[in-house]
């Protein structure tokens, strides 16, 4: 079997799913897909369609065997063609389907991708920073970019994401991956293929882990129950594979009933004497992680470590918003309002993807917000997407409210994102923080049997081909669901003892 752009790929995202497709037990593998990774997979194709109607004149390589367009490819390029689409690159072991092959000189080809998502990420991060090279795009790029030289077909170590927006990004593959990592791209490329080579013939095995990107894989459930019975280490919340793997290997600990009897002062004093002992893992995190164990498996109650108020207001506000990556998109912004005896569900919607659809809806959501009494409401919601969203959304409307009132409304001591609060300040029975975990823990029920913010987008998509008003207040009610959601993990928060 071969080292595939999809197999570099998975690696990154998950290296266990890379043995397991080949030789997990397939009679637990989920057959269906799941509805929200076809519709990034239609969206794909959709965005791809749309590039390639703008390529002008190409050879079109897609039909055939992959002998037989191998063939063609490398005959495309011994010919000159300035553009091949879909064309197949292998070597012994290696096999690559770039998207588009650009000639950029005699003799010399340049490998594209085309991708449905942005080329370069953390642009928009608080740090200010540019966007750096995304993970998976690079390795890929680096499989063809090998590929192309195998054939003598390219001496350049460059290849290019054509993203989203339509923008050719360059990816430089010899240059170092960060300011602090000095790896290159291609020897994380070298490295990841080597180990996914004896993954792929068997010759190595790796174990389950769990993490947040799990639930959207087809092994989830069978991974999930042989982390649950074996009681691994990665069912401590953010006790990640990296992680795991090091105590696995350092302390010959393999499971949570083993690690709760680890004497932490003894293994200081051994982390002292050799600098490369737990790499990585120093007394404040293995700490962490014992409470976290501690309170999981033992005391199964959740636990504050430290004082927990939050501020006395008239209104108090739950707040949700949901949105479509696939099209850069907020459809809708929800408010759950309490005060004195009284609750109510409050929303902003836009009803069709349109600039007027998103815009009107964010602004109403402001002039909701500016009608409350000053200092007299407070506002609560979870982890920190609908804050980096809403920077996004200033800047695409700048008229709509100014950078500096975005910047105020977050930075209110009275808007308050309860995730810092709950991984910060305090541990809970679960092996997730997410909030429908938590809710769930708490006895909320959503009244959706299969609430998911992916399906939620999937839901959005299906309303605008379909225009069916059961689809639109499925999406209203498992909006305000999470909204509800917020309300009860906060006033089980604000309940918790301090320990």
């Amino acid at each position: 079997m071969a080292i595939t752009a999809s197999r570099l790929y998975d690696y990154i995202k998950c290296p266990h799913k890379v043995w397991r497709d080949i030789y997990g037990p397939q009679e637990e593998k989920i057959q269906e897909t799941n509805p929200f990774v076809e519709l990034l997979w239609q969206k794909g194709l959709q965005h791809e369609e749309r590039i390639v109607k703008k390529l002008g004149d190409f050879a079109d390589l897609r039909a055939g065997s992959i002998d037989e367009r191998y063939q063609k490819t490398i005959e495309a390029m011994r010919a000159g063609t300035a553009l091949i689409y879909q064309g197949v690159l292998k070597h012994q072991n290696l096999l690559g389907i770039p998207d588009i092959l650009r000639k950029i000189e005699a003799g010399s080809y340049m490998p594209i991708d085309i991708k449905s998502g942005m080329a370069l990420e953390g642009a928009d991060e608080d740090s200010g920073e540019e966007g750096k090279p995304k993970k998976h795009y690079a390795v890929q790029l680096c499989l063809y970019n090998e590929l192309l030289r195998k054939h003598a077909f390219a001496s350049h170590d460059y290849g290019k994401i054509l993203d989203i927006t339509g923008e050719e990004i360059e990816y430089d593959l010899i240059a170092p991956m960060g300011v602090r990592n000095k790896t290159t791209w291609r020897e994380l490329y070298e490295e990841i293929k080597g180990k996914g080579a004896l993954l792929i013939s068997d010759q190595d095995v790796n174990k389950p882990a769990l993490s947040g990107i799990c639930k959207l894989c087809a092994w989830y459930s069978s991974c999930k129950n042989w982390c649950e019975e074996k009681r691994d280490l990665s069912n401590i919340f953010y006790l990640g594979r990296s992680v795991r793997d090091t105590i696995n290997k350092d302390l010959s600990i393999e499971s949570v009933d083993d690690f709760l009897k680890l004497d932490i002062e003894e293994v200081m004093k051994e982390k002292k004497k050799n600098k490369q002992y737990l790499r990585g893992v120093g007394e404040i995190l293995l700490s962490k992680f014992m409470n976290r164990a501690n309170i999981l498996y033992k005391t199964r109650k959740p636990v504050a470590y430290e004082p927990i108020g939050f501020p006395k207001a008239r209104y108090e506000l739950f707040f949700d918003i949901e949105d479509d990556p696939t099209q850069e998109f907020v459809y809708l912004h929800g408010v759950y309002a309490r005060t004195g005896g009284s609750e109510k569900y409050v929303y902003f919607l836009a009803k069709e993807v349109s600039e007027e659809a998103e815009k009107e809806a964010w602004r109403n959501f402001w002039v909701y917000i500016c009608s409350l009494p000053e200092d007299d409401y407070s506002v609560y919601y979870y982890s920190h997407h609908e804050k980096t969203t809403y920077k996004k959304l200033q800047k695409r409307y700048p008229d709509v409210i100014a950078p500096e009132k975005v910047e105020e409304f977050f930075d209110n001591p009275n808007v308050i994102d309860l995730y810092s609060i709950v991984q910060g300040k305090s541990d809970w029975p679960v092996g997730s923080y997410s909030l429908k975990t938590l809710a769930s823990y708490l006895g909320f029920e959503w009244r959706d049997k299969t609430p998911s913010g992916a399906l939620s987008i999937q839901w959005f998509n299906d309303y605008l081909d379909k225009k069916d008003d059961s689809l639109m207040q499925r999406i209203l009610e498992y909006n305000e669901d999470d909204c509800k959601a917020t309300m009860i993990l906060k006033d089980a928060i604000e309940k918790l003892r301090y320990s």
